[in-house]
């Protein structure tokens, strides 16, 4: 569990601090100001900790000790706070990781590093006239990229009308879902122009050629703002595109947007205060989820042929969800992330969010693979074939996350609690018919059990490594320029990360090989693992670095419960009649490939990726 903001209090009170603990607790307890200087204008010079103090820290760290331990610490953790200042001066940007680089492969595993030609599904037979015969080429807005990739081949539509198509249509719809930041367009159109002179020319080079995309804003193109969505860094820009956006280029995808994000990648509130929320385009009411917002949004509402989104702890999975779109969040170390802001170093994975599996495998086709720059990205291989014999897979599902009463209310639940608990048993029905559809598939899934390991403990790990990326903000006091300043918000929790010892940061990882080697016990009697996509398991895979596709899994019907509370941007404002479900397939790591393969099959099957929502 992560430390609360109650229980952060009252581990304050216990101590005898009260309010008075957070201008001095551990080795910030005695810190200068943010800026360094004293009133007089003077540099500051810190005080020096005393035994009192490190009482105050001890009650965090749960550590009793004696007055004569605390007097031998005293030389120590001074001379510790002054190392830890010296690094603070280097002033070490973003960009920059840790000397030490996560690997999620258990021991005896081999990886698949043995590149073979892709294998795409046949051309569907599109119907379209071109504008000059009577048709439209906003009828083409939610086709996916396979079927547009055929339109561009063969040279009935081109890269350019489509551009100005998808431009138009971001331009008219964002005023509703604020899901732009900054517009490419320029950059756009001469893309477009020398896509379709390539292909012109007989030179079609890869299915995304031609192909109208956009990117979160946490990837850095040359030339344009890279605002990671939040207040303060507005005008920030970079020399050099981020390594995903060169491959995208190289595979002759035309970058029209880069789309919002929740502020430094956290949830849909986006921007300085008070912030503008990305919106759900099936209920422009409710906000998209987050991190990958405006991804998801501008996807699912035909305004893209695909986008980039991220996850380091569900900000792919959620918004898709919302949003009823695919998204695939690659396995961790399979995509270079330079050029991308860090979050956490040992959790960031880049990945496509898209109309269908198959966008998604395309995309990840031009993406994946070492870069000689990240050094978490494994030389395995992803072989995209779509004629792969799924058949052939042992799938499991997770037993107790398929009966919403497994999951009881507690004994005076609030009402959010009850409205969540009400949505859990409406939409059941949908997870039972997903276990009927993958049984007319043949399937026969296997009933499994999480491993019973307290996953949730280990994520403070994620919030410690923000706070670090980001420690500037902090003690500058510029953290004060972000959207959300709630208890959950990024401000308090890097505020709460710095009270996190590295004794505890390292036990965490410790405890992280832990699950690393339980989910790979979970994998071993299985290939694929079908589940909701909430619960135990969203971090539980995210630790381990397991992939996952989240696939629309139908919409909710006008007799589904009601949002706890439907008023516009509500955070409550969740679920209800006419919005999307989703569906997560699992898969072990670096089965990337033959995970989407049976994700697509079940996706063919049930054909909810085709609905789309209305808008004007």
């Amino acid at each position: 569990m992560r430390l609360g903001r109650r229980r952060f209090l009252a581990v304050c009170s216990v101590a005898g601090l009260a309010n008075t603990l957070l201008p001095g607790a551990l080795l910030a307890l005695a810190s200068p100001p943010a800026n360094g200087q004293a009133a007089d204008g003077a540099k500051a010079v810190p005080a020096k900790i005393t035994p009192q103090m490190i009482d105050a820290a001890a009650a965090i760290a749960g550590l009793t000790l004696t007055d004569e331990q605390k007097t031998m610490m005293l030389n120590g953790l001074n001379s510790q706070r002054e190392s830890a200042a010296a690094i603070r001066d280097l002033h070490i940007p973003n960009s920059v990781a840790p000397a030490i680089v996560f690997d999620p492969v258990p021991p005896g595993m081999v990886l698949d590093t043995v590149k073979r030609p892709m294998q795409i599904s046949a051309a569907r037979h599109v119907v379209y006239e071109r504008a000059s015969s009577g048709g439209s080429l906003e009828s083409l807005a939610f086709l996916t990229v396979r079927d547009l990739a055929e339109l561009l081949r063969t040279r009935r539509i081109t890269s350019t009308e489509l551009t100005k198509m998808y431009l138009a249509r971001l331009k008219r719809l964002d005023s509703t879902l604020h899901c732009v930041i900054t517009l490419t367009e320029e950059r756009a159109l001469k893309q477009a122009a020398a896509a379709d002179a390539e292909i012109a020319a007989g030179k079609h080079r890869a299915p995304l050629h031609g192909i109208p995309w956009g990117a979160k804003d946490l990837l850095a193109v040359k030339g344009y703002p890279t605002t990671w969505g939040a207040g303060g860094f507005e005008q920030q820009q970079f020399d050099e595109d981020a390594e995903v956006v060169k491959r995208l280029d190289a595979a002759g995808a035309v970058l029209i947007a880069k789309l919002t994000m929740g502020a430094l990648a956290q949830g849909d509130l986006w921007g300085g205060k008070p912030g503008v929320r990305t919106r759900n385009p099936w209920n422009t009411r409710q906000g998209s989820s987050g991190s990958s917002a405006g991804a998801a949004s501008a996807t699912s509402a035909g305004c893209v042929g695909f986008s980039i989104g991220t996850e380091t702890l569900g900000s792919i999975s959620s918004p898709s969800t919302r949003c009823g779109v695919t998204g695939l969040r690659p396995t961790f170390g399979l995509v270079p992330r330079t050029g991308a802001m860090a979050l956490s170093w040992t959790m960031d994975k880049i990945g496509p969010i898209c109309r269908s599996v198959e966008d998604c495998a395309l995309v990840l086709s031009a993406i994946y693979g070492p870069d000689g720059h990240d050094l978490a990205v494994q030389p395995a291989a992803f072989n995209w074939d779509a004629g792969f014999d799924w058949k052939k897979l042992r799938v499991g599902y997770l037993k107790a996350a398929f009966d919403p009463t497994s999951d009881p209310l507690p004994a005076k639940p609030t009402d959010a609690q009850k409205a969540g608990y009400e949505r859990r048993v409406y939409d059941a029905k949908y997870l039972a018919a997903a276990l009927a559809a993958l049984r007319k598939m043949n399937v026969s899934p296997i009933p499994l059990d999480m491993p019973k390991f307290p996953f949730g403990d280990i994520t403070p790990v994620l919030e410690a490594e923000a706070a670090a990326a980001f420690d500037d903000l902090t003690r500058n006091g510029r953290d004060a320029l972000l959207a959300g300043q709630l208890d959950f918000d990024w401000p308090n929790q890097f505020r709460v990360a710095h009270f996190y010892s590295a004794v505890d940061y390292i036990q965490a990882m410790r405890a992280r090989s832990l699950a690393i080697a339980e989910m790979a016990k979970l994998f071993s009697n299985v290939d694929i693992i079908v589940t909701p996509s909430q619960g135990i398991q969203l971090t539980a895979t995210n630790l381990s670095g397991h992939p996952a596709v989240i696939v629309p899994n139908g919409i909710r019907g006008g007799d589904a419960p009601k949002p706890p509370n439907d008023q516009d941007g509500s955070l409550q404002n969740v679920g209800g009649p006419g919005t999307p479900l989703s569906l997560t397939f699992l898969g072990a790591l670096y089965s990337d490939a033959r995970l989407a393969a049976f994700a697509r099959a079940y996706q063919e099957a049930t054909g909810f990726h085709r609905v789309h929502p209305k808008l004007a």
